[in-house]
């Protein structure tokens, strides 16, 4: 006999009580309802079985008894500030006790409050009820709560911990903390000098931070440094890493290293070799060949790394490891199994909890601690970049970006497996420009394992990241917020929105930003509610806009003064053509080439002059531009255009700025095109190296234009 499938309303009970909507609006602005049969599969991906009508109604009864089952929150996340109660759940008519332990170590007794909540049958005990009352005056910080129920006289009290998590109400303005201005956005890989091994590095860093600097700039924003696959092929991407914890040591300088100073000159001549090739191809018009880079600086690194480090280095090291902890030392070991498995592990490797994984740590212990060490080393640079970066003058520095996800076979999900759905991807639904949806392919977080986890995976990220920043781009905020599930065997809009606790989240992202004094920037571009926007700005997270996309419903631009203060406003993003390209309508025939254009070439080549022709009258409407412009001083112009905005934050592209060309990513491709393997060239095609910025004629001639006009107009 075949079992009942649930019901709609069944299923949309279940579904609500897991955070997944059963319906959205789609960009055509039809309500549609997502199917069934994905509803069951992303339950599925969250460990909830609803294939049959059994299964979903003694699964909706175990979410509505869940937090009666707890006998305190897995994790309570509050404002700082609040005054808020903590249910406590035991058998009814139990004493209780409840303290909370300060983050540093302090403990105090919470006071019991009223709560006539009735007690009810819970497996088989009546469970009653008991609040507490949280101070309003506790410090930010990770506390943690600790109840104690009276047993029968002969048995001890029944103990239970949980964390409590006070954030920050909202974060200082760029302006409150002296730092509003303008900075220069990069893609770091492409921007090379004659010492790069193939790969902008940080050293690059270190000298494009201080070029920004002594210009007036308060800030650099680079590409996300996350890490890649540590052996074989690496993919080209920074916004899909093996892990958005740890950096990629490909951007390690290995000549900076302290250690090479001190080589034998028998074994710096082998770090000086290993050098010479990837170093001619710095130099070398065509596309940045990451692989061979990559080989050969690890080879370097395995012969520095093999040197003797002094005691105090040493120490350093091991002091890393520890502040950095199993985090660190999983990534490590995955990062050993990577090089000696490739990507398929054994199956008795599945996790680091395995118990053949601790004979294979202990096996491996050399490797692991390389991958370690390199950590360490990139770590070390990406300060000494910052601490440049800050004594030339910035107020921000290093501007980091954040990936949306990770690789499906990568660290983060095989060191934290609990932490991710099963069986889905990430992408978006149907819109104007992918008519069929995307998939980024990369596994969600899972928003129970979250909570259980006291959102342990984002702290450490956001921490790491930001330990040597001043602000942090946030890719696709919403996705903090809500994120587009997809079914494994689905296509890319046969999916379903499934929420996220987002104070809880932007609340612990915020913390970590407060106590590293860093600025947050979500990039909220698309099909973003409203009220998501108000949020965001009330809690001092800045909003994204983009030049060409701030146009009116009849396709007018925007003027400068209806642009949101409380953003970061640039011209273009590293998705669209370089402004040269882009004026000159290359990115249509890019499009038609890669047969991404779901409309005739012609007409979208029309839309493409009239919307440049839009953006020139605009232009010349406020005085910015003659009669008959050249393609430089549209460019110029439009950068003036943005100064005039009152945005807290205003970011040139290093590609606007010297005439770049090329896209660094299109998206709708892969191996079409050469994303994010583009070199830094000037308009003809020229390499232009971290050497020839300084007298750059077109980045200098942009600069010193567009600080007369952001002068201008804040004075």
């Amino acid at each position: 006999m075949t079992e009942l499938a649930p019901g709609r309303d069944l299923l949309t009970q279940l579904a609500e009580s897991y955070g997944i909507a059963t319906d959205y609006w789609a960009f055509n602005g039809d309500l549609t309802q997502v199917a069934d049969s994905t509803i069951i599969k992303v339950l599925g991906g969250m460990g909830v079985d609803a294939k049959t009508e059994l299964s979903a109604r003694e699964a909706l009864r175990d979410a509505e008894l869940r937090p009666w089952r707890e006998v305190l929150p897995e994790c309570t996340v509050v404002p700082q500030g609040s005054e808020v109660a903590i249910p406590v759940h035991l058998s009814h008519g139990a004493k209780v006790r409840v303290e909370l332990t300060y983050e540093d170590g302090r403990t105090t007794t919470l006071s019991q409050v009223e709560d006539f909540t009735p007690p009810r049958d819970v497996d088989g005990q009546l469970t009653g009820q008991a609040s507490f009352k949280i101070p309003n005056d506790l410090p930010l910080g990770y506390h943690r709560l600790t109840c104690s129920v009276e047993l029968p006289i002969d048995l001890a009290p029944e103990v239970t911990d949980a964390p409590l998590i006070v954030v920050p109400n909202r974060l200082p303005s760029p302006g409150e903390k002296g730092g509003d201005g303008w900075g220069v956005m990069a893609q770091l890989y492409s921007v090379c000098s004659k010492n790069s091994w193939g790969i902008g590095d940080t050293s690059d860093l270190k000298e494009l931070c201080s070029l920004v600097g002594a210009e007036g700039g308060d800030f650099l924003l680079i590409n996300p440094l996350h890490a890649a696959e540590p052996v074989g092929h690496m993919t080209p991407s920074p916004y899909l890493p093996v892990t958005r914890r740890f950096f990629n040591p490909i951007y390690i300088r290995p000549e900076d290293i302290r250690e090479v100073a001190y080589m034998p000159s028998s074994q710096r001549a082998l770090v000086e070799w290993a050098g010479e090739e990837p170093k001619k191809a710095a130099v070398t018009p065509g596309t940045i060949e990451r692989d061979s880079a990559w080989e050969a600086k690890r080879q370097a690194l395995e012969l520095i790394f093999n040197e003797p480090r002094s005691a105090a280095r040493q120490r350093d090291f091991e002091r890393f490891r520890v502040a950095e902890g199993s985090g660190l030392e999983n990534f490590a070991f995955w990062c050993a199994l990577r090089e000696k498995y490739g990507e398929d592990f054994p199956e008795a490797l599945r996790s680091p909890a395995t118990p053949q994984a601790s004979a294979e740590r202990a096996a491996l212990s050399e490797r692991i601690d390389f991958y370690a060490w390199m950590q360490w080393v990139i770590d070390d640079q990406l300060a000494e970049a910052q601490r440049s970066a800050l004594s030339s003058g910035m107020h921000i520095g290093i501007f980091h970006d954040l990936a949306v996800g990770v690789h499906a076979c990568g660290s983060d999900t095989w060191s934290l497996p609990e932490a991710f759905a099963d069986g889905v991807t990430v992408g978006a639904p149907p819109d104007m420009y992918n008519q069929l949806g995307q998939n980024w392919s990369q596994p969600p977080w899972r928003p129970d394992s979250l909570r259980r986890l006291a959102y342990a995976p984002l702290r450490d990220m956001a921490r790491t990241v930001l330990r040597h920043a001043g602000a942090v781009r946030v890719d696709h905020v919403m996705g903090l917020f809500r994120l587009w599930w997809i079914p494994e065997g689905n296509g890319a809009s046969d999916g379903a929105y499934v929420r996220f606790d987002h104070d809880a989240m932007l609340g612990v992202l915020m913390l970590e930003a407060q106590r590293a004094d860093a600025v947050v920037v979500g990039e909220d571009l698309g099909n973003v509610e409203p009220w998501v926007r108000d949020y965001l700005n009330a809690r001092g997270i800045l909003g994204t806009s983009v030049l060409w996309f701030e146009q009116n419903q009849d396709g007018q631009f925007k003027r400068p003064e209806e642009f949101r203060a409380q953003s970061l406003v640039t011209v273009d993003t590293h998705d669209l053509p370089p402004l040269a390209g882009y004026l000159a309508g290359e990115h249509v025939d890019l499009r038609d080439r890669l047969h991404l254009l779901t409309e005739p070439v012609e007409e979208v080549r029309t839309d493409a002059l009239a919307e440049r022709g839009r953006m020139v009258d605009r232009l010349r409407e406020f005085g910015l531009l003659s009669d008959i412009p050249t393609e430089r001083e549209i460019i110029e112009a439009m950068h003036c255009y943005i100064a005039r905005t009152p945005a807290q934050l205003l970011a040139i592209s290093l590609t606007d700025a010297v005439g770049e060309r090329k896209a660094q990513n299109v998206p709708g491709t892969d191996q079409e095109y050469e994303n994010w393997r583009v070199p830094l060239t000037d308009s003809s095609e020229n390499l232009v190296l971290v050497e020839d910025l300084a007298k750059n004629p077109r980045l200098n001639s942009l600069l010193q234009r567009f600080k007369k006009e952001l002068s201008a107009s804040r004075s």
